[in-house]
């Protein structure tokens, strides 16, 4: 089983990215989201990033699964996550 489904089975909320690089800003995972617990957030420089509120999130993944940047970046090998 994927390391993020299965904490997200545990109660954990599911990590979206560590840094920026592994994000795009697409805001894919807040539209898909059917609690509505991901918000964009700008950062510093104005661009958008996901952040999940953690008392929403009903740990469905769904935001992990939307996330074509990250399988695009996992299959070039820049990725090296379980996400």
């Amino acid at each position: 089983m994927d390391r993020n489904k299965e904490s997200a089975f545990h109660g954990d909320t599911p990590v979206l990215f560590n840094n920026k690089e592994n994000c795009c800003g697409c805001s894919a995972c807040f539209a898909v989201c059917p609690a509505q617990a991901i918000v964009m957030e700008a950062d510093e420089e104005g661009f958008l990033y996901p952040r999940i509120i953690a008392k929403k999130c009903i740990r469905c993944t769904r935001c992990l699964a939307v996330c074509s940047f990250k399988a695009d970046q996992r299959e070039k090998g820049f990725l090296h996550t379980t996400v």
